[in-house]
């Protein structure tokens, strides 16, 4: 008999939190570039992490939960300095240069850093022909965004920025893989939430080293770069967060990542008719060569 809390739930509970980790985590990518046009990038995303940590934490503290031990912490300053300090500090940094869908795209590759670094560092996957061929058709795609020598239409991609988005994903990579090693909070909610606390906390003392707070006037700020933190700190991390761990306790992990797919279609798309992004022939070969390499990826790992 299923209990009140294995019970499925009802289709527009699960429709709307897969909507929120589609769409909303898919447009993301044109919030960060319109918060990083007209502030810091350093100190925006530090803004975003710090905000959602604090109010993560102190619910949880509200609801009786605790917080991490000494050697969690360890942890959690680890994964927050891979995940928020590396990945987000590089990946805000970028979208100064690349525009929002191009860094969905890019951004995309995580899957492939995810299981090179499973095979390296846990062991749990070989590396065959399947997957060796799935990383290949992604970094193809990758490439044909950076390299002039294709005579594609559509502008190349700014290479430094491209550069950084793929060592934020690898560092995402390596943050995500030593999650199921290293010791942290039990509770999903808690660990999620110190770890923004903690690389929010990083990425400050970033900014403030790389000078960011010099010349910076808040009341300068466009009210859409507002808009846009308000919308990263609640949609994105707060609500984006709830709905993608909700969905992990009622849905297999490989449903729930179907997001890997569509969240750079949906950055593309709103990056194009929102932003005016270019779309030509180059993204668009770039984007499905990516796509393709996440797929195949995960078809080769349930093998």
């Amino acid at each position: 008999m299923l209990t009140a809390e294995t019970k499925k739930p009802p289709l527009w509970m699960t429709l709307g939190a897969f909507a929120v980790i589609y769409l909303v985590w898919g447009s993301t990518f044109l919030a960060i570039r319109v918060g990083v046009l007209a502030m810091p990038p350093l100190l925006f995303a530090a803004m975003r992490f710090l905000t959602a940590g604090v109010v993560l934490v102190g619910w949880q503290l509200s609801r009786r939960d605790s917080l991490p031990t000494a050697r969690q912490w360890r942890s959690v300053v680890v994964i927050a300095f891979l995940l928020f300090l590396v990945d987000y500090g590089l990946l805000f940094w970028a979208e100064q240069r690349v525009p929002s869908g191009v860094a969905a795209v890019v951004m995309a590759t995580i899957p492939a850093g995810m299981t090179l670094m499973e095979v390296a560092l846990l062991g749990t996957q070989r590396l065959t022909v399947a997957l060796v061929t799935s990383l290949l058709i992604g970094l193809f795609g990758v490439a044909v965004l950076v390299s002039p020598g294709l005579h594609l239409s559509g502008a190349v991609v700014n290479r430094a920025g491209a550069g950084a988005m793929l060592i934020a994903a690898v560092a995402w990579s390596i943050g995500s893989v030593l999650m199921k090693k290293l010791e942290l909070p039990a509770s999903r909610a808690m660990s999620a939430g110190t770890q923004m606390l903690a690389g929010g906390t990083m990425l400050l003392v970033a900014a403030a080293g790389f000078g960011e707070f010099h010349g910076f006037h808040p009341s300068a700020v466009s009210r859409g770069a507002w808009f846009a933190l308000a919308y990263l700190i609640t949609a994105g991390s707060l609500l984006g967060f709830t709905a993608y761990l909700w969905l992990m306790h009622h849905q297999s992990p490989t449903v729930v990542g179907t997001y890997a797919y569509v969240n750079p279609v949906v950055a593309v798309v709103l990056g194009f008719f929102v932003a005016h992004e270019p779309l030509g022939v180059r993204t668009v070969i770039g984007a499905a060569c990516v796509l393709v390499s996440v797929g195949l990826i995960t078809l080769a790992k349930k093998k």
